[in-house]
């Protein structure tokens, strides 16, 4: 450790231990800038990291994950381990203690029906839950009194800390949601946008695609926090203007996920009103495969529905091809610099789970052309373009405005344009792409495109309820509201019994190794799943605001309750 490193230590530990003396809301209002607007405040209907990350400020769990990857108490008194009795020998049953006199922000208790409610609107065959893998294998919830709650498994749970646990995982107050259950949840745009919760904000006003105004909660549990009266929480732009918000024009304190290259990076440095902080976790920029058909020319409802085959993506030698045609090195260079790294795993930390998995890091354009051919593509009529059976290799390819973004789809674009594929590339609003609509065509979980490019990544340490996303369950569709983590309509009987399995096994070493084989059957054993960048966090936040703490295992507003203002 450097004499500057402690030192800057010394004067953090001062500035937080007053912090922690003043008065709740004393320090005033801050501004937080993020460039994919919110849509929602319900993390239960979006996938959309900016709608789960602007609810964890109303909503919260029993526990969360700090930015170790640990979990920690929040709601909860403890953690409950086979220790200290929290968790039945043979992992089976967890027992939660609600930390006494908790309030929602209207005043009314928190009790332990609340959760068990949360779990009945996650679950209910028609509500189209986004984070359903968090509750998968829970038997049963029983509240045998107001501050606790048995979750009994199917099957010993080697991993417990999924359910109401992280940003993805909250508990719903069950008297403003109950009549929002199963087919009525998306329609409830009063609790949607305007949930009732315990965290250390209340909302205010959601206006959708635009901006959120918080309060401080006056019924937040310590009565010192937060420091802020106000969070006022902007949404739209683009990274690079959200960057400069903070960097260097200083209208704003903090700037989410400011996706900007290298030579941006140095010149937003320059500023002098802020600072970039970065930190690695399990953040892929990846490319996902549609495994079915999204063509207009179906009807509305068929379309990307297992009902319905890609034409071209079906074949895997197509799939591998295109993975095999990217140069991944090329993209960190041009989008991330230090603050990337090339990956072929959906899964690449904690490097216990992450498969040595490499094949992909090395371009072959001449091998992609040659795995096209054996796939009986051909230049039937001189035109440049593979063709096939009287098709033509013609792909859309989609994703979010975004210069980092629309940078990678000019690269991939000219590599498969050079090995005989024609590309359509389309952009869509981040706001909209990511926001979960159901009546959207343009919604990153419809996917009506044949490809798309986006990242997301998975609370703590554990990639289990992550690689749970992808069983054939978890599709969207119209009957779950085009909700669900199975982005690209795959669906393996062999995938879905090997996390069944996963689900069941308790050694560590035995876990890692099927974490792996999951990860390689969506990655190089099928190619459904394209890895491009395993990218650091990047966000910005200005000189004058303390107590940020960057946090990659959870949302990155996690200790918004412990923000202040630097005097």
């Amino acid at each position: 450790m450097t004499l500057r490193t402690m030192l800057l230590g010394a004067v953090a530990s001062l500035a937080l231990a007053s912090a922690a003396h003043a008065e709740r809301g004393a320090d005033g209002e801050v501004k937080v800038l993020y460039w994919q607007a919110v849509s929602t405040l319900n993390p239960y209907l979006s996938s959309g990291t900016k709608d789960v990350e602007a609810s964890s400020l109303v909503l919260e769990g029993l526990a969360g994950f700090d930015e170790k990857g640990e979990v920690f108490p929040r709601l909860a008194v403890d953690i409950p381990t086979v220790a200290n009795g929290g968790l039945s020998a043979d992992l089976t049953q967890i027992t939660w203690k609600l930390k006494p006199g908790l309030l929602w922000s209207d005043g009314t208790p928190v009790t332990s029906a609340d959760a068990k409610f949360t779990w009945e609107y996650c679950t209910h065959p028609e509500g189209g839950c986004a984070q359903a893998a968090r509750y998968v294998g829970i038997k049963s919830i029983d509240t045998p009194d107001a501050e606790t709650i048995v979750i009994t498994f199917d099957a010993p749970k080697p991993n417990p800390y999924q359910a109401f646990v992280g940003g993805t995982s909250p508990i719903l107050q069950k008297a403003q949601f109950e009549k929002c259950i199963g087919a009525a949840a998306s329609s409830c745009n009063d609790a949607n946008f305007a949930p009732i919760g315990t965290g250390p904000f209340k909302v205010v006003e959601l206006k959708v695609n635009d901006v959120v105004t918080f309060e401080a909660n006056p019924n937040y549990r310590d009565p010192a926090k937060p420091a802020f009266a106000k969070l006022t929480l902007k949404g739209g732009g683009d990274a690079a203007a959200a960057a400069s918000a903070v960097m260097e024009t200083g209208e704003f304190d903090y700037a989410w996920n400011t996706q900007i290259n290298p030579d941006l990076q140095a010149q937003m440095k320059a500023g002098g009103k802020g600072v970039l902080v970065n930190g690695f976790g399990t953040l892929v920029e990846r490319i996902e495969m549609n495994m079915t058909d999204p063509s207009p020319a179906l009807p509305e409802g068929e379309r990307s529905t297992v009902k319905h085959p890609h034409p071209i993506l079906s074949d895997i030698k197509v799939r591998q091809a295109l993975s095999m045609a990217i140069d991944r090195q090329v993209l960190v260079d041009v989008g991330y610099g230090e603050a990337g790294r090339p990956t072929c795993n959906l899964v690449p930390a904690p490097a216990m789970f992450a498969s040595d998995n490499t094949g992909c890091l090395k371009q072959d354009i001449e091998g992609a052309k040659a795995l096209l051919a054996e796939a009986g593509w051909a230049d039937s009529d001189g035109d440049s373009i593979l063709d096939k059976d009287g098709k033509k290799l013609s792909l859309l390819y989609q994703t979010s405005v975004n210069p980092v973004r629309q940078d990678f789809q000019a690269l991939i674009k000219g590599w498969w344009n050079s090995i005989g594929v024609e590309v359509e590339l389309k952009s869509i609003d981040a706001s909209v792409f990511f926001g979960g609509d159901a009546g959207s065509p343009d919604t990153f979980q419809k996917f009506y495109a044949d490809v798309e490019m986006y990242a997301n990544n998975f609370d703590g340490t554990d990639p289990e309820p992550y690689l749970a996303g992808y069983l054939c369950a978890k599709i969207p569709g119209p009957d779950n509201q085009w909700q669900g983590e199975n982005i690209n309509r795959f669906c393996d009987p062999a995938y879905d019994a090997l996390v069944a399995e996963l689900g069941k096994t308790s050694e560590m070493d035995k876990r890692a190794e099927l974490a792996k084989k999951l990860n390689d059957m969506l990655t190089k054993d099928s190619f459904v799943v394209v890895p491009l960048v395993d990218r650091g966090r990047l966000s910005a936040h200005s000189n004058s605001l303390g107590g940020v703490v960057l946090n990659t295992w959870d949302t990155e507003l996690w200790n918004a309750q412990d923000w202040f203002r630097v005097k």
